[in-house]
């Protein structure tokens, strides 16, 4: 089985420039830089189906602008399962994120990622950690573990930790599955 040609711009993905892309993808492109900013990481891969692109799109935009979750609980959630799914590009950007935006120590950024034992000191944080370890395990969520849960963060919040390991498990995968090694770039567009 030859191997040649089988990496492109972004891991195995091979990127097309703006000015080359069908009018669905160009419009799901300007959809994603307009919610996002820009096209990030795996978006630039879910461009290859414009149409489920648009409907992944907002889920991320949720958790960057209108979350119940803060930046530190979302990193914490980000890299407990980005560590579960081993995904280099996923793990390296999202350690970099949680130290360099000041949201979480290096050491404690270091245990999510090695998948060791850590602790938080904020009790939202720490039950985060927790409910987040336990859906990735998989375990069960025991009762008291739910209830501490539910005090902390209520019913959206378990909702958000639960939908956001979901949606950093379709990330993992889709880089996965293209191979996208630590300190991707793909093309500046």
């Amino acid at each position: 089985m030859s191997t040649e040609g089988d990496f492109g711009t972004f891991g195995r993905y091979v990127e097309t420039p703006v000015e080359a892309m069908t009018p669905q993808t160009k419009e799901a492109y300007d959809f994603t830089r307009e919610l996002r900013g820009l096209v990030p990481g795996p978006h630039k891969i879910w461009l290859a189906n414009p149409t489920l692109s648009k409907t992944i799109v907002p889920t991320g935009a949720y958790f960057q602008r209108e979350s119940t979750l803060t930046k530190s609980e979302i990193e914490i959630a980000t890299n407990v399962v980005n560590a579960r799914w081993r995904s280099p590009y996923a793990n390296y950007e999202h350690e970099l994120i949680g130290e360099r935006d000041g949201h979480l120590d290096p050491r404690r950024v270091e245990a999510l990622i090695a998948g060791l034992p850590t602790s938080f000191d904020d009790s939202r944080e720490q039950v985060v950690y927790e409910l987040a370890s336990a859906l990735v395990a998989p375990r069960i969520v025991p009762m008291g573990l739910y209830r501490r849960a539910k005090e902390l963060l209520g019913d959206a919040g378990i909702v958000d930790v639960a939908v956001l390991l979901g949606w950093f498990t379709m990330v993992c995968m889709t880089l996965g599955a293209f191979d996208v090694p630590a300190n991707a770039e793909g093309l500046d567009q």
